[in-house]
């Protein structure tokens, strides 16, 4: 943690995001790390005044919230802007102390018009610029933003928010890996038949038809959030923990990155759910969903079969899928490894390979292995051993705020490794934009498409 004060500009403060996320992580974070100078101030079009401004802070922080937390919400100040034009900006930065941070938490098509403001103007040095996905709406327009942004500032103080990677989980990962002899010699596809990276989800839409609806699954968790998973999964080992050693191993395995076999089609499925029952509460069809396009055929369940074509992990398939209203709440990464090549005469049972499960959120691993049976020492039985992993002190939001604050982008995404993202879904895109992948579907608090062939292990 730095001791540099920031000034925190969150644009787009009277939305749902600032309120149910940034604001409820800020307080957790400056409440347990007291020592933080930070003025903290909201912008926004809205005609509110600094104390409905302190009143939002105060609520979203909660009771429990320490000195610290308190002053920053005491000194706020609320400033009614319109980001598009340069005379908010000018009005925002004038008079602000030590480095500024400004967290865009406006749909991408204003953060995006507020950058070309930003690139045709003098700002500060040390300003860092902080962006909630999705960057861009393929790889020509995240090349667009991104060179928008190299404009204004560089690279290292561009932070592409991802808060599926928070320190924690990903720390987690990168431990049992890299810390492990036994794992890392094993962590190759010698010894790795499949690789499943899934999130699905017991919610339905939620209200959020203005944005899932022109993403749907693929580009919402898969092309985002699980493609960054992948990467940290298949990494090479990164001289060190810094922020660029560890994030150009983890976009060498993006652009090492391809749809299974060059085949979108045969690599990937799409479903939407239909009306049904989740958990004991009912859930419509999603074509039924306020908001919804029926005619846009959005899927809200989506599986790909990705592959990462270098010497260590050529021929294993990574298979990538997350959905809405499932039966399960499951986020788990999941490594089948390969049975052994010879089993002695005398054993009775099979012996498939080990299969590690590494849960995310809350975090912890199992490795289920072949053992002696209980009764019968040469009948191979199965057995789980389970260790918790490191929960994290700060909620995710308050670990991306943390590396915003300490202008540390571990956790962002570079600019290069968003393109990549896109490049590499853009196949699977245009196979179902042009209706060669059904759309099938699923009822709601239902496993999937009953078609739909079972996930290894």
């Amino acid at each position: 943690m730095t001791t540099t004060h920031t000034t925190l500009i969150i644009v787009g403060a009277t939305g749902d995001l600032s309120a149910r996320l940034l604001l409820p992580a800020l307080g957790q974070l400056l409440t347990r790390e007291q020592d933080r100078s930070v003025t903290l101030i909201g912008a926004g079009t809205e005609e509110w005044t600094d104390e409905k401004w302190r009143a939002v802070i105060a609520d979203s922080f909660g009771d429990q919230c320490g000195q610290t937390a308190r002053a920053v919400q005491a000194q706020s100040e609320y400033v009614r802007a319109d980001i598009t034009t340069p005379e908010a900006w000018k009005g925002l930065f004038e008079g602000r102390e030590g480095r500024i941070a400004v967290y865009f938490a406006v749909p991408p098509a204003v953060a995006e018009r507020a950058c070309e403001i930003l690139a045709s103007m003098s700002v500060p040095d040390s300003l860092v610029l902080a962006l909630e996905k999705p960057f861009g709406t393929d790889e020509a327009s995240a090349k667009k933003l991104n060179a928008t942004l190299a404009r204004i500032v560089p690279e290292s103080q561009v932070f592409r928010i991802d808060h599926f990677l928070g320190r924690s989980t990903l720390l987690n990962v990168l431990g049992l890996r890299f810390a492990n002899r036994m794992f890392e010699k094993m962590w190759s596809a010698e010894s790795i038949d499949s690789v499943i990276i899934r999130y699905d989800e017991q919610l339905g839409l939620e209200g959020r038809a203005g944005y899932y609806d022109s993403a749907g699954a693929l580009v919402d968790m898969i092309q985002s959030h699980l493609l960054q998973v992948l990467a940290i999964i298949a990494m090479e080992a990164p001289a060190s923990l810094d922020e660029k050693d560890f994030r150009a191993q983890t976009t060498a395995v993006l652009r090492a990155t391809r749809v299974w076999n060059d085949e979108a089609a045969a690599s990937s499925l799409r479903a939407r759910y239909t009306a049904g029952t989740v958990d004991g509460r009912a859930l419509p069809d999603y074509t039924d969903e306020q908001g919804v396009d029926p005619s846009r055929e959005t899927e809200t369940l989506a599986q790909v079969t990705f592959e990462v074509r270098n010497a260590r992990w050529n021929g294993v398939p990574f298979i990538l899928r997350s959905g809405k209203a499932l039966a399960e709440r499951t986020r788990e990464i999941v490594l089948s490894f390969t049975p052994v090549p010879y089993l002695p005469t005398g054993f009775t049972g099979d012996a498939p390979g080990s299969v590690m499960r590494i849960s995310l959120g809350p975090d912890d691993v199992e490795l289920t292995v072949n053992v002696n049976g209980r009764d019968d020492p040469f009948d191979l039985e199965r057995s789980t051993f389970s260790a918790p992993l490191g929960e994290g002190s700060l909620l995710a939001y308050g670990e991306v705020l943390s590396g915003i604050l300490d202008a540390e982008p571990l956790l962002s995404v570079r600019g290069d490794a968003a393109e990549e993202c896109w490049r590499i879904v853009a196949p699977v895109l245009e196979a179902w934009r042009n209706a060669i992948v059904p759309l099938e579907e699923y009822a709601a608090g239902s496993e999937g498409p009953t078609e739909w062939p079972l996930l290894p292990a």
